[in-house]
């Protein structure tokens, strides 16, 4: 894979059982790259090993005045420097894209989890966490992959270099090959607490972060209740925590690196004292000392390998668990297989069912669900979309793992794509990317709903004005206009609506509205209503919400109470019969519909003997 191949047409299934095992996988998954960056660094830190070897014999064949020998070593060197060059530019080449393409394929696979659960993502993973796992964790896990193979080649370098001194001086070998094992697990013990310190500096982190993404979501909110000066001073408490973690964390890698430079260099000074006397005691030669020296100096750059490779695994370790976690989340409850009918026969059409609240959706009707507690409205609503609740939350236990049917089908057992076509899901806050409004129409859709009908049918006439409005000179086509991110230069009424526009102009068989009216004024939301019955005629729709106008129009209305249907009919036979959804609907308190249900002329009955006994 290389990185103009990118993005990759299937990330592949990752393992996701733990931080290790997923970095293993990606490993697997690369092997190629991976032996293209060895076989360089082989070339590259061979080069570096085999230089004090072409140092030795150079100045041997001055102090023997060899003209010949030193011709020999002077190709050599040449040879070597091109070598160590060639394999430089190579090494770094092939590790950078085994790095680009270990990150690149976690976003993928992060991509493909958010797109497939959706909105459960955050209520079960913090954002804050899914944004620490897609930026900064994405780079510590493509480092640690990258750097596996420049270890793996920088150690041979150091295998050779001793063996080779091992030969050319056995006395100086000797000392070396028990000095290296003895410099490259120096650094061991001090491993853990630079793990731990380094968890605590991201555990931080990722609050701090967490923390940041939820006040600039709700900085508007915070403005207009002069929240803005407490939010602000906890912001600066958890990064001042985050400041003194990365201090501490950062003392103890400065205290690792320190240690690696001063074993090295006792080990040189060893070296070349040793060597000197040898040389004293005519056992050895001053190009086999020159050859030692060099050995240990140039030993140096590989071993540096061993302490990036420690730091890589340290960092990307809790990265890969948090990735491994996000990825091991799944969209079907335990034991359901995302698999499509049976027979693989077409699309399932009938009824939307859902057997935990005893909701029934006729198919091509207009059917309204009240619910007197929004949240489970938007429970209700993820679970009619086929996104039943993670198991442990009240959602989760009050759907009991029975799934939603469409046509008598699991609609949670359906393929990802399959679903998605036939049933959309609106949720209360709909998001808006940056761009044109053409661009924000361009969804899978059955083609057969124009985005002009579909924004006539959300009423949208005005926020076409207001988009041409603020075009540039030149745009004369509102479709044309752009909108900002999360499309903050509109009102939430008319962000709504334009939201409501893009889920109509897709046209699914189904189509599940959660409040879709809640952000206009009433005027507005009796010509939406109209619009909604008149577009999504013979299309089976589910609008949840407490509108009396929405209610109205629709040709089923469900009351459910206490997560069970408690009530069916339409919007005027439950206003008659049904006092919890009169309480609901119309906000009345108990003492007015005491009051609807005994009438006036028996209230006053009443309110007399009471001031008879008094």
């Amino acid at each position: 894979m290389q990185i103009s191949d990118l993005p990759y047409p299937d990330p592949g299934v990752p393992d996701a059982r733990s931080g290790p095992r997923f970095l293993l996988w990606l490993g697997r998954g690369q092997l190629g790259g991976q032996a293209k960056s060895l076989c360089w660094g082989l070339v590259h830190f061979g080069g570096i090993a085999g230089l004090p070897y072409a140092v030795g014999s150079g100045v041997g064949a001055v102090v023997e005045r060899d003209g010949a020998g030193l011709l020999r070593a002077g190709a050599l060197l040449l040879l070597i420097g091109v070598a160590i060059s060639v394999g430089d530019a190579m090494l770094h080449r092939t590790a950078v894209t085994n790095w680009i393409t270990a990150a690149a394929r976690v976003q993928q696979l992060l991509a493909r989890k958010t797109a497939e659960l959706g909105s459960a993502l955050t209520r079960r993973v913090a954002a804050g966490e899914v944004v620490a796992v897609s930026t900064g964790d994405v780079e510590k896990i493509g480092w640690f992959v990258e750097a596996v193979s420049r270890f793996l080649a920088a150690a041979c370098a150091i295998v050779a270099i001793c063996v080779g001194l091992l030969f050319l001086a056995p006395s100086i070998g000797v000392v070396v090959a028990v000095g290296v094992p003895v410099l490259a697990l120096s650094v061991l013990p001090l491993l853990p607490h630079a793990t731990r310190r380094a968890d605590v500096q991201r555990d931080k982190a990722g609050k701090a972060t967490e923390l940041a993404s939820d006040t600039v979501a709700g900085l508007r909110v915070l403005r207009g209740i002069g929240g803005e000066e407490l939010f602000l001073g906890r912001y600066r408490d958890a990064s001042q925590q985050v400041r003194e973690a990365a201090v501490r964390s950062a003392g103890m890698w400065a205290l690792i690196a320190a240690i690696q430079v001063l074993l090295p260099g006792v080990l040189l000074v060893t070296v070349v004292w040793y060597g000197a006397s040898l040389v004293q005691e005519g056992r050895l030669e001053v190009g086999g000392l020159v050859a030692a020296f060099s050995a240990v100096a140039t030993m140096l750059y590989p071993l540096r390998n061993v302490e990036e490779i420690a730091m890589a695994y340290s960092f990307s370790r809790p990265s890969a668990q948090r990735a491994a976690r996000v990825l091991s989340l799944t969209r079907t409850g335990p034991g359901r297989a995302d698999a499509g009918p049976e027979g693989g026969g077409p699309d399932p059409v009938g009824d939307l069912h859902d057997p935990a609240t005893g909701l029934v959706a006729p198919a091509g009707r207009l059917t309204a669900v009240v619910c007197g507690d929004p949240d489970a409205a938007g429970r209700l609503a993820e679970r009619l979309g086929g996104h039943p609740a993670a198991a442990g939350d009240d959602a989760g236990e009050a759907s009991d793992g029975l799934p939603v049917l469409l046509g008598g089908v699991a609609l949670d057992g359906l393929p990802l794509d399959t679903a998605r076509r036939l049933v959309l899901v609106q949720d209360k806050d709909p998001v808006l990317l940056s761009g044109t409004l053409r661009e924000l129409f361009d969804v899978p859709s059955s083609g057969k709903v124009e985005p002009a009908a579909a924004l006539a049918a959300a009423h949208c006439g005005d926020v076409l004005d207001a988009l041409l409005q603020a075009a540039p000179a030149g745009v004369d086509d509102p479709m044309d206009a752009r909108i900002t991110e999360r499309g903050r230069s509109l009102s939430g009424g008319q962000r709504q609506r334009l939201a409501l526009a893009r889920s109509l102009a897709a046209d699914p068989e189904v189509l599940v509205l959660d409040e879709p009216t809640s952000a206009v004024d009433s005027h507005t939301e009796a010509r939406i209503a109209e619009g909604i019955a008149a577009l999504r005629a013979g299309r089976t729709t589910v609008v949840l919400a407490s509108s009396p106008l929405l209610l109205d129009r629709a040709d089923h209305v469900v009351l459910v109470d206490g997560g069970t249907v408690a009530a069916t009919g339409t919007h005027r036979e439950l206003l008659r019969r049904e006092p919890r959804y009169r309480a609901v609907v119309t906000r009345e308190t108990e003492e007015e519909q005491r009051v609807a249900r005994l009438g006036p002329a028996r209230l006053g009955k009443e309110l007399t003997g009471i001031e008879e006994s008094a």
